[in-house]
């Protein structure tokens, strides 16, 4: 269900208190939704932060949001939104993150990486009150599970790192012998790629 918004409501999300005070009103309006049941939204976002949906994507029961991730990325690519925040209610009040809530996250994570449509926050609300994901460090902490990645993806997760630690290693031993050259800093960093201060922290033996 797509969440009518006023052009109040509208605005660029700076921060955590931004999102929690649009879905406070959402949970508040009681002709239209239910609080003694979990409600899990997608808020999708442009580029630049502002709003361009809220969609209600599961209506489920006191302790439990059935969410499926087709259902949570379908209507964010439909709209274009270049990231998404997820966000749902806990009729009990009690803030801290289940299980089940950090799973889903992980998985959706995943997927908003798969389909480049990144999971910037999660968050847990009351009426009166929040718990970012973002803001506690869990969401850092979940992006660098592998619980749901593919293995596919892992294959070239370790196949680019693995390039990467050759190209620096081979790196390092150009600026080496540039070094015993007697070529500066500068140049040897600029040729490559190498920091400065990697540069300069680089031992060698004079020809």
């Amino acid at each position: 269900m797509d969440i009518q918004l006023t052009a109040e409501e509208r605005i660029k999300i700076l921060n955590s208190d931004d999102i929690y005070g649009i879905m406070q009103k959402m949970l508040l309006r009681e002709d239209k939704i239910d609080q003694n049941r979990e409600h899990f939204w997608v808020i999708g976002l442009e580029n630049n932060n502002r709003i361009l949906f809220v969609e209600l994507i599961s209506l489920g029961t006191v302790n439990k949001a059935l969410v499926e991730p087709m259902e949570v990325f379908s209507l964010a690519l439909q709209k274009r939104a270049v990231k998404i925040l997820l966000c749902h209610n806990h009729p009990s009040k009690e803030l801290r993150p289940s299980d089940a809530d950090k799973n889903i996250t992980d998985k959706l994570i995943q997927v908003g990486i798969i389909v480049d449509t990144h999971v910037i926050d999660h968050l847990i609300i009351s009426d009166r009150s929040y718990l970012s994901f973002k803001d506690i460090g869990l969401l850092d902490e979940l992006k660098e599970s592998t619980k749901y990645v593919p293995t596919y993806v892992l294959e070239q997760r370790i196949k680019k790192q693995v390039i990467e630690i050759t190209e620096h290693k081979r790196s390092i031993e150009i600026a080496k012998q540039l070094k015993r050259n007697g070529i500066d800093t500068a140049t040897i960093a600029e040729s490559t790629g190498l920091s400065t201060e990697e540069v300069q922290k680089l031992r060698v033996r004079k020809k």
